[in-house]
């Protein structure tokens, strides 16, 4: 076994639907996916959200998937005529798309269950491009897929949920970052030089400044991510008495 240390893996994240973009779906996919992969230290990389254009989709999908170990996409795998998803990321691999006879039967089985016909509308959620693997979800039974390396799934979050617990253990899983935040009551622009120089000093430590205001104060919390432990616990003692030293106490929260 060789003893090179392994690239961390990477993801990005796809949202589609003229929904989000017209601000009529306010989206809630986004954090819980970052933070589910942040927990299985995959590095999210990127997020895009698309309309439901085929074009657009395909075009996002295959940008993504070749600079990424993963790509989660969700929305657009309903039954309705404006969720072309799945079409679109069958083009995006260039393969046909057909009623998956897994698929197939676990919708006939939940639609008699729960005394709905399983229509052509509804039966298109069994529609899996070729070489397809289902995702299920124990929501609304109406599966996901798995594609190469791109993940499929609904856009409500509920089930997006249930879809992502389901992959997560077949995912390659990296190192976690590991985070300090230090809040301090003193305003960017006098933090910038002192910060910066903090910064140069520890190279394995990502260092961020996040303003915001409270009671008619201004500050910044002062976000550290790193991978290297002993690393992050001096960089973040030195922003802690960089804060001391220009007359704010700052107290490091930490998070992985």
């Amino acid at each position: 076994m060789s003893d090179k240390p392994q690239a961390q893996p990477s993801a990005a994240v796809l949202l589609i639907g003229d929904e989000i973009l017209s601000g009529r779906t306010k989206d809630r996919n986004l954090g819980f996916i970052a933070d589910f992969l942040t927990a299985l230290g995959i590095d999210l990389k990127e997020a895009r959200v698309v309309a439901d254009a085929e074009a657009e989709i395909v075009a996002a999908v295959n940008a993504l998937r070749a600079r990424y170990t993963y790509v989660f996409t969700t929305g657009g795998i309903g039954p309705t005529h404006d969720d072309i998803t799945a079409d679109a990321v069958a083009r995006a691999f260039d393969v046909a798309i057909g009623y998956h006879p897994e698929a197939v039967r676990i919708l006939k089985a939940h639609f008699a269950a729960i005394g709905r016909e399983a229509n052509e509308a509804r039966m298109r959620m069994a529609r899996v491009p070729e070489g397809g693997e289902l995702v299920y979800n124990k929501v609304s039974k109406a599966p996901g897929f798995r594609i190469g390396n791109v993940f499929v799934m609904a856009g409500v979050p509920k089930i997006m949920q249930a879809m992502l617990e389901e992959i997560g253990p077949g995912l390659v899983h990296g190192e976690p970052m590991q985070s300090r935040s230090v809040p301090i009551f003193i305003g960017e622009g006098d933090l910038a030089a002192p910060l910066a120089a903090i910064q140069k000093r520890f190279d394995d430590v990502v260092i961020g400044s996040y303003p915001f205001e409270e009671g008619g104060r201004f500050g910044a919390n002062i976000v550290l991510r790193s991978r290297d432990e002993g690393q992050l616990e001096e960089a973040t003692a030195a922003v802690e008495a960089m804060a001391a030293g220009l007359g704010s106490q700052g107290n490091a929260v930490a998070w992985t």
